[in-house]
């Protein structure tokens, strides 16, 4: 089964702090970064990653 997560962070001036998150994220086995979206006019971003269910619970939520 493969899960996508779109989370969207508060921030969008940073593209270094987006990056770090990003890397963050893919960092966990099995999950894959598929798309990021950086809207500086709204300071708003979104990342987009998929994995299996468990890799993604671990992804979105669990704190390192």
């Amino acid at each position: 089964m493969l899960v996508e997560c779109v989370p969207n962070f508060s921030e969008g001036r940073k593209s270094e702090t987006i990056d770090r998150i990003a890397t963050e994220i893919e960092s966990v086995a099995g999950v894959v970064v598929l798309n990021r979206h950086i809207d500086v006019d709204h300071n708003r971003s979104v990342i987009t990653f998929v994995g299996g269910p468990d890799a993604i619970v671990n992804a979105a939520v669990m704190p390192r």
